[in-house]
């Protein structure tokens, strides 16, 4: 599996990475999902934050979704809908999967926290390598799925009302 940052997946797709952007920075607070020590899906809010080319997570210390990542960096990002399903439908739902790799890394550290007062002591703070980023939106009778891959770039996906056969956009 090829490895990127948050800057490498805008290098290779600056609009689509855009559109993500701007569904994640709509709303204050998503879904992430992270695996359980037993491997059962675990869905919790949290807020994402882009800045200096990475996406980042930051969570209360110990905190359940912190103890997954630490142990099992595979994760899940879904920007959150908002209130109105229509706009939502218009701009399509956004989500972000990959691995969350945590940082202890002062620099880094500092500059996630730039600007936020009063600063938490401790916390922990990961920025996730996007492994897959897909939209999905509808297009009159059609819903239309973007997907990009470090490994295979962008595909846009059409799919009509199950009479018409999926056609694959590279």
């Amino acid at each position: 599996m090829e490895r990127t940052n948050w800057a490498g997946f805008v290098a290779a797709e600056r609009d689509f990475a855009t559109t993500v952007e701007r569904r994640f920075t709509a709303y204050t607070h998503h879904v992430l999902a992270t695996l359980r020590r037993d491997g059962a899906p675990r869905l919790t809010g949290i807020e994402a934050t882009f800045r200096d080319g990475e996406l980042w997570l930051g969570m209360m210390p110990g905190s359940r979704k912190a103890r997954d990542l630490r142990r099992d960096g595979r994760c899940s990002l879904m920007a959150n809908p908002g209130p109105d399903t229509e706009a939502m439908l218009a701009d399509g739902d956004a989500r972000i999967a990959g691995r969350a790799v945590e940082t202890s890394d002062e620099a880094a550290v500092r500059r996630y926290l730039r600007g936020q007062e009063p600063a938490p002591e401790v916390f922990h703070l990961f920025r996730v390598e996007p492994t897959e980023v897909v939209t999905t939106g509808v297009d009159g009778d059609r819903l239309v799925l973007h997907s990009w891959t470090p490994a295979r770039g962008l595909v846009t996906i059409r799919r009509g009302n199950g009479e018409e056969p999926v056609e694959i956009e590279r």
